[in-house]
């Protein structure tokens, strides 16, 4: 499935009209961690949800069904050669939000995106990642590499030293797992690779 956690966030914030960071939002997310989870939730399962009600809990449901026909079976169509490919990738659906996201690209042995998965959300500038999170998606879809991108809300995409430290412990855990984590980058007006800075450990 090659819809994201991100995208599904955005979708049923849209369907709901409410804010993606939004306490209904965040209640369905936090009560279902996964996207296999989500996606075939039941109105049942929502109404358990304080502020859900049986009129919400029909439009969320017509919301994933849809994602769902649109998503089934769909081939990987964007191929990672260059952090601009991540850029406009991820630009348009990160370009508004108002918190920090941090999310990866989930890839395979030829760069093709399998999947990008929603790691975490921070405040308006600060996002806590540990590779726990990062990699768990990675391990279950088998992935052979991974990239890791964060918005900086204030449109400056200048790496922090925090940012720095996050991306090199992420590496080490990958070689570590054997999933390479090929780069970090973050995204404001424009964006910042760190493998492209010299900021990563990564060798080739």
């Amino acid at each position: 499935m090659s819809v994201s956690q991100l995208e599904l966030k955005l979708l049923l914030a849209d369907s709901l009209r409410e804010k993606p960071d939004g306490y209904i939002i965040n209640q369905i997310f936090n009560r279902f961690r996964t996207i296999e989870e989500l996606i075939d939730v039941t109105e049942q399962e929502l109404l358990s949800i304080r502020g859900i009600g049986h009129m919400k809990a029909r439009q969320i449901v017509a919301a994933l069904k849809l994602a769902r026909t649109l998503t089934a079976s769909k081939p990987p169509t964007n191929k990672i050669s260059s952090p601009a490919d991540v850029y406009y990738l991820v630009e348009p659906e990160m370009r508004f939000l108002k918190k920090e996201h941090f999310i990866v690209l989930l890839l395979n042995t030829k760069n093709m995106v399998m999947s990008k998965e929603l790691i975490a959300m921070g405040s308006l500038d600060a996002c806590i990642v540990h590779p726990r999170e990062v990699f768990l998606p990675a391990i279950k879809r088998s992935c052979a590499s991974i990239i890791c991108v964060h918005n900086h809300p204030s449109g400056n995409p200048e790496p922090s030293e925090q940012d720095i430290m996050i991306t090199n412990r992420l590496i080490e855990a990958g070689t570590i797992i054997g999933i390479e984590v090929l780069d970090h980058v973050i995204i404001g007006h424009t964006f910042v690779s760190l493998k492209e800075r010299g900021l990563t450990s990564i060798v080739h």
